[in-house]
């Protein structure tokens, strides 16, 4: 520890105090070296709410009053506060897009949102009674949530090693990697096509079956969790 101090008290990229050489502790030292390296913002600052949500939250709880003469970091450029930001949908463009082309990767959500719309209209005008028209959903990020709700799995199998043997063992998901995997398997379900149909098209086909507890990827769930229940008597090897 006390090398480590030397070093860091000859860093070109480190000052301190002129009367804090000979009390500095180690501990205080590291810590103030990791807060300078790793953050340019103070302790004091706190992180920003831009959504219009929790700010209704903070303004009903009291604590806005509170906040009102605290420093504030400044927020990441994919925050926003506009209503057309979606996070989950942000999140899946993500997944689509490839060496860095985010225009392109917009382009084809929001030609695959069209198709769903164009889609949905159609059924809705063909509909001969008002009660069908009604259940028809048109709107294309609520038909994307709940297709990606749909094609979430909770299980999944994982190798564990015992006594030479690997065994297929079902572990839990937790929520964040439940709806990378969906996505994942979203993706992977518009790319397989044939070469004249385009990726945009083939995802809304499938964003729709998935909206209706149908398609590939719901079978593909429900194909995961069977080998799961198939394999629930090594379950315990997740402890052991």
């Amino acid at each position: 520890m006390n090398h480590f101090r030397s070093v860091l008290l000859r860093s070109s990229n480190f000052r301190l105090p002129r009367e804090s050489h000979a009390r500095v502790s180690s501990v205080a030292l590291v810590q103030n070296v990791l807060q300078r390296s790793y953050s340019r913002y103070s302790p004091q600052y706190i992180e920003p709410v831009y959504r219009i949500e929790d700010l209704e939250k903070i303004k009903e709880s009291g604590e806005f009053k509170e906040r009102q003469f605290t420093p504030v970091k400044a927020a990441l450029t994919n925050q926003t506060s506009s209503v057309f930001y979606d996070p989950l949908v942000t999140k899946f463009t993500n997944y689509i897009m490839k060496t860095g082309q985010r225009t392109l990767a917009r382009d084809l959500i929001n030609k695959t949102f069209e198709n769903i719309k164009h889609t949905q209209l159609k059924k809705k005008q063909e509909a001969e009674t008002q009660e069908e028209k009604d259940a028809i959903e048109t709107n294309p990020v609520v038909v994307f949530h709940k297709a990606v709700q749909n094609c979430k799995p909770i299980l999944q199998l994982t190798p564990v090693k015992r006594g030479g043997i690997r065994y297929q063992v079902p572990v839990p998901l937790t929520e964040k990697r439940s709806f990378f995997i969906a996505m994942r398997w979203l993706v992977e379900a518009g790319k397989d096509k044939y070469r004249d149909v385009r990726f945009s098209e083939q995802l809304a086909r499938e964003l729709l079956e998935a909206y209706k507890n149908e398609g590939r990827v719901v079978k593909k769930k429900q194909d995961l969790h069977k080998q799961c229940e198939a394999n629930r008597a090594y379950a315990h090897y997740r402890w052991s």
